[in-house]
């Protein structure tokens, strides 16, 4: 598994803590996608394995460390969602909780990675809080999470809060160059805001096909100003991946207000100034910020609510856009 370097702070953090006697047995790892926290989880989970620490190194040659780089560590428990799923459910934590009271097959340090704290259903969750209160011995717990706000409360107090933070953009913006040179300094800084600083996000966003998806839909806003046709976004909406074209609507009309205050220099699409201005000029700011919140809604809406009509809400909201656009003050999408 690839190493990233700003992991290297929190990485020498939780280790210090252990050596010291202070490490404790439940870490639950708040971070946003992309910042490469399966690879602090896995970096942890070697040191813990390792049967001759090196300091703050694994050696890399013991049994528990060759096991642990092949992935085959019968110690090492991966608790995560069936495929096709996006729960994990108290059979799976039941079964898992048997195997943590038996006696070590390797000697040494039990370890359980939950990657998605947050599919654990309640059921799951009460299960795994019994075995968190009270763990057998020399067995650790690692849970990484995006929104520790939807655990349950009891299960986040048994646990060590720690929150693993983007690395600063000068760090960040380094590190997307030297895997992919060939982009323009601006498309780096503008994904890298995209993704809220998180590296590894802002380089699966600059993939090729990833890249031209966003340019074309900033294109097709541009087009649907420009011809008084906020319907014509639709297709591009109604899909599957909804929430990430959403993201870039919701970021471009937020750059508009920003333009307005004349803060230009903080817009997150550097790379769509034309756009921006475009999106300025159709609305005053309480409309622009009216507009803001009504799609922050939507995409609530169609992330949190069952078996809701996607299409149907994307349209209401297409046309409800359209009421509050000042047309007469539109440019051409080439100006």
């Amino acid at each position: 598994m690839n190493w990233y370097p700003w992991l290297n702070h929190a990485y020498r953090q939780l280790v210090e803590s252990h050596q010291q006697g202070r490490g404790h047995h439940a870490v639950l790892l708040h971070a946003h996608e992309g910042t490469g926290a399966s690879a602090l989880v896995y970096g942890l989970s070697r040191w813990l394995m390792c049967q001759d620490k090196q300091g703050m190194k694994s050696c890399g040659k013991c049994h528990g460390c060759h096991l642990m780089l092949a992935e085959t560590h019968s110690d090492w428990h991966v608790l995560s969602p069936e495929k096709g799923k996006n729960i994990i459910g108290v059979d799976a934590v039941r079964q898992l909780n048997e195997k943590l009271f038996e006696h070590s097959q390797q000697g040494g340090a039990k370890i359980v990675w939950v990657s998605s704290t947050e599919f654990l259903t309640d059921a799951a969750s009460n299960a795994l809080l019994k075995t968190l209160e009270e763990p057998p011995k020399s067995t650790y717990f690692l849970l990484q999470c995006q929104n520790p706000a939807n655990l349950l409360a009891t299960l986040r107090s048994r646990c060590f809060y720690y929150f693993l933070s983007v690395p600063e953009s000068e760090i960040g913006l380094y590190w997307l160059q030297n895997q992919l040179p060939a982009i323009s300094s601006l498309d780096a800084q503008t994904a890298l805001k995209l993704s809220q600083g998180a590296p590894l996000a802002a380089e699966r966003l600059l993939q090729t096909e990833k890249w031209q998806q966003r340019r074309a839909f900033c294109q097709a806003i541009a087009q649907a100003l420009y011809k008084c046709d906020t319907l014509s976004l639709l297709p591009l909406l109604n899909r599957d991946d909804v929430q990430q074209s959403l993201h870039w609507l919701i970021s471009l009309l937020s750059d508009a207000v920003k333009w307005q205050q004349k803060a230009q220099n903080y817009c997150i699409n550097q790379d769509q100034q034309v756009l921006i201005h475009h999106l300025a000029s159709a609305q005053n700011v309480e409309k622009l910020l009216s507009t803001v919140d009504d799609w922050m809604h939507c995409r609530h809406q169609l992330l949190s609510v069952v078996g809701i009509n996607r299409e149907l809400m994307l349209t209401g909201q297409l046309l409800n856009w359209e009421k509050q656009l000042n047309w007469k003050k539109q440019l051409s999408p080439t100006q």
